[in-house]
């Protein structure tokens, strides 16, 4: 893999999606801790307020992140920093700067105002960047254009993630006149494996988690996180296996 597979541990999802997605901070670093030792490298955790709330308050996002870390989940771990948390774009650059205990990454989405600046923002407090751009269906040019139109200054900190609606070939073709930049791909719900295979293919990055996807490639309902990043690792397995086999028999 171009780099860990992030897990997508809880995303908007609430108790209403079934047993498999994790709530409390407890829950979300045992979840956390099985995920890692099915092969994920990274973590991504929505922080939420005890009714349920995103939140960017130093006050949700530093309890959240220590007990992941106290529990021994020693792998990069990411927050979302989006409109969900904190409507407000100065909102959302005041709650930055209030932080007092850092993620490794944070995930901002392209398309949103005052993208870039949260993105610079974060990087000066020495937090890596996953800049999200959608894809596809309702999704217009406009966050790719914002993506493009950001100096990236610092490319080995941040990552492009793009989130496609479909297993489109020709939207993963618009991505070359991209930064040089690490790409991951991936979808939501319907669309997830679809896109992790198309992904896997392409020798992107990919991602999987209960954030992204409640059912597993046969479409059984998944029963945790972790059964959920073995299932990704298999594909993305077969696939180097079939891009191997391919290369070899062209020869």
């Amino acid at each position: 893999m171009p780099f860990p597979l992030p897990v997508s541990l809880n995303g908007a999802r609430s108790a209403a999606d079934g047993p498999a997605v994790p709530m409390s901070p407890q829950a979300l670093a045992e979840s956390a801790l099985a995920a890692v030792g099915a092969g994920a490298g990274e973590v991504l955790v929505h922080p939420r307020t005890p009714c349920g709330r995103e939140s960017l308050s130093p006050r949700v996002v530093g309890p959240v992140l220590e007990v992941l870390r106290r529990t021994g989940v020693g792998v990069a771990l990411s927050v979302p920093v989006s409109i969900a948390a904190e409507p407000d774009p100065a909102g959302r650059l005041e709650r930055v700067a209030s932080w007092t205990v850092l993620p490794d990454r944070a995930v901002v989405r392209f398309g949103q105002p005052g993208a870039a600046e949260l993105a610079q923002a974060l990087l000066a407090r020495g937090v890596a960047v996953d800049a999200v751009v959608p894809l596809g269906g309702a999704a217009g040019p406009e966050p790719l254009a914002a993506f493009l139109a950001w100096p990236v200054r610092e490319p080995a900190r941040v990552r492009l993630s793009a989130e496609l609606a479909a297993a489109d070939p020709a939207l993963v073709a618009g991505l070359r006149a991209l930064p040089p930049v690490p790409v991951l791909l991936y979808g939501r719900d319907a669309a997830a494996w679809p896109v992790l295979r198309l992904a896997a293919r392409c020798g992107t990055g990919v991602r999987t988690g209960v954030g992204d996807v409640t059912h597993l490639p046969d479409g059984r309902p998944a029963r945790s996180n972790a059964e959920l990043v073995a299932a990704a690792r298999g594909v993305v397995a077969r696939s180097v296996v079939a891009r191997a086999v391919a290369t070899a028999a062209s020869r």
